[in-house]
């Protein structure tokens, strides 16, 4: 490593050790030896690591993300600057140079029985020209408005199964995209933002053919999850709503089949809307499971969501039924449990009903698989080896559903459907969203499929009843726990997500009460 330019702002003298302590955690960043990195900083909850995509507090927090993460970019120290704060504290600022392009590594630094050790780390860098976590394709913007209208100034990631002109659809999958054409006009859903002024900032990723919940792709680098760090994104909707957590678009033109816009929103802490089966034109939309796939929007504040709503769907003549049911035996783990619990008590009256979940989700599964197989089985037997073994497994599983299962399924899921309906009646159903709190990204395949069938339980019945459902952060004790879901009648989306927002802000007011 060459020797770079030590420089103390203040004139005052460098502490002793402190400058070798820089320079060796420079050499262990370039070895990406993880266990000396691990002893720089201080033990304990106060450390805190800060970059572009959030903020990592406690030393066990910021050790997983540095095994997690793979290594850092290589990179040539080319000054240290030190703030001298005391004789066992001071900051200092690498700046480094990778590529040609600079960019500065800021610790606070405290002198400790065991040596200098890091208690804050800012990590700041120049923005890749093209975030490959989030985008397929962007610009600025990709696509510009085509008229004035109520959402002038909003900016949109696209998720790569819309067709939006002069680009490829990819569907995650890259030898799909190697053997599309440009598309020649926009997808309906895309095409009903430009006319209302948004523009589309990009073409965002998500998990292959959509059939995931996990938002992992092997395909592209991680997409991040800046709520909970190091922790999966939610999928199959994972770039969308990356990019509106980070703050790269306004809006996430997604969609939704068993869950793909409300799990990606639990696990960031976002708005989104699963549009009633049908009320978004799906031309120009690659398809899933048609019987159940809908096109909607994330956002990260209701007041986007509903204007988005309001304005593609229209002023909406129905009410919501003010009385709002939930379903018992939900399978929640801690912490959501404690915080729809919480919620539900702060609401006050909550009807509660039995419903085998089980039964639907099961019926549910079946018919999805069967259509998602009829909608990509003939290209997937035609390209073996192009998918990631996990959601290669799940068309293989979809290739056994035989014409008499789906037939069987699909006549028990329309008797779910009917008795559910039955069942809720007026009222407004309320669920969480998923009922754990995003996995890390470690997490074992087994315990992954137990969550991705749980959670499968609960975001089945809005697509059982092709009905809106519209998910909102779930506040616990230590900030967002996961996603709170209303389950409205079909046509009922912007009246259903006007009286989410109304319940947010009297949970939040009672809260700080």
């Amino acid at each position: 490593m060459p020797e770079p330019r030590i420089v103390s702002l203040d004139g005052s003298t460098v502490p002793a050790g402190l400058v070798d302590a820089a320079l060796s955690y420079e050499r262990a960043l370039a070895d990406d030896d993880v266990e000396s990195l691990d002893a720089f900083f201080v033990a304990g909850p106060v450390a805190v690591r800060t970059d572009a995509d959030g903020v990592l507090t406690g030393h066990d927090a910021i050790a997983r993300f540095r095994r997690l993460r793979g290594g850092a970019p290589a990179r040539d120290l080319v000054r240290i600057d030190v703030v001298v704060l005391s004789p066992d504290a001071a900051v200092t600022v690498a700046t480094t140079s990778a590529s040609g392009r600079s960019a500065a590594l800021t610790q606070v630094w405290r002198r400790t029985p065991g040596g200098w050790k890091i208690a804050v780390a800012h990590v700041g860098a120049p923005a890749a020209a093209l975030d490959e976590r989030i985008w397929r394709v962007a610009g600025a913007p990709l696509v510009p408005p085509a008229a004035s209208g109520a959402l002038d100034g909003m900016t949109v990631a696209v998720k790569d199964v819309f067709a939006v002109a002069g680009q490829r659809l990819g569907g995650g999958v890259p030898a799909h995209l190697g053997e599309r054409e440009p598309e020649t006009e926009n997808a309906v859903a895309v095409q009903q933002l430009l006319d209302r002024g948004a523009s589309v900032r990009g073409v965002a990723v998500t998990d292959e053919f959509a059939y995931s919940l996990t938002g992992v792709n092997p395909h592209h680098p991680a997409t991040p999850n800046r709520l909970h760090r190091g922790h999966l994104p939610g999928g199959s909707s994972s770039g969308p709503a990356a990019a509106v957590a980070l703050g790269e678009a306004t809006v996430g033109l997604a969609t939704d089949t068993a869950g793909s816009i409300r799990v990606p929103a639990s696990y960031q802490g976002l708005w989104g809307l699963r549009t009633t089966h049908g009320a978004v034109d799906s031309r120009g939309m690659l398809p899933l499971a048609p019987s159940f796939d809908t096109a909607g929007w994330l956002a990260r504040d209701g007041e986007t969501l509903l204007a988005v709503t309001g304005s593609v769907l229209g002023a909406s003549r129905t009410t919501v039924g003010s009385a709002l049911v939930t379903l018992d035996d939900l399978g929640l783990s801690e912490p959501v449990a404690t915080a729809f619990g919480a919620v539900l008590d702060r609401i006050g009256t909550v009807r509660r009903v039995a419903y085998p979940l089980d039964e639907l989700a099961a019926a549910f599964r079946t018919v999805q698989a069967a259509e998602a197989w009829r909608s990509h089985g003939a290209w997937i037997r035609a390209h073996p080896g192009t998918l990631s073994a996990d959601v290669a497994a799940r068309f293989a599983a979809a290739s056994r559903v035989t014409a008499d299962d789906e037939a069987t399924a699909r006549a028990a899921l329309d008797e779910h459907a009917r008795r559910l309906r039955e069942t809720i009646g007026d009222d407004t159903l309320v669920l969480p969203s998923t009922p754990t709190k995003p996995p890390p990204l470690d997490i074992a395949p087994a315990a992954l499929d137990a969550v991705r069938a749980a959670t499968t339980r609960l975001t089945s019945v809005a697509g059982a009843l092709r009905a809106p459902a519209v998910g909102a952060p779930l506040l616990g004790p230590h900030g967002v726990e996961g996603g709170l879901c209303l389950v409205g009648r079909p046509g009922d989306d912007v009246p259903l997500v006007a009286r989410m927002l109304d319940l947010a802000t009297d949970l939040t007011t009672d809260q700080g009460e």
